[in-house]
């Protein structure tokens, strides 16, 4: 099973469960200042837990920085 992550595709034997665990996996330092679209389709945070995944979903990830 595969996944587009920020524009590469990563192999996954079984997709994470949600939205929410993938995003643990894949920032597992960061908490806040993550927005994620999946599929083209911005998904507010409150719904990463109930937002699961398919096959050959996309999802892009944007974090916050600080500077100028």
């Amino acid at each position: 099973m595969e996944l587009t992550i920020n524009y590469t595709t990563k192999q996954f034997e079984r997709l994470p469960e949600n939205l929410e665990v993938l995003i643990a996996m894949e920032l597992p330092e960061k908490k806040k200042g993550i927005a994620v679209a999946l599929n083209n389709r911005i998904i507010p945070q409150s719904f990463w837990a109930e937002t699961f995944l398919n096959n050959k979903d996309s999802i892009l990830i944007i974090t916050a920085t600080q500077g100028g």
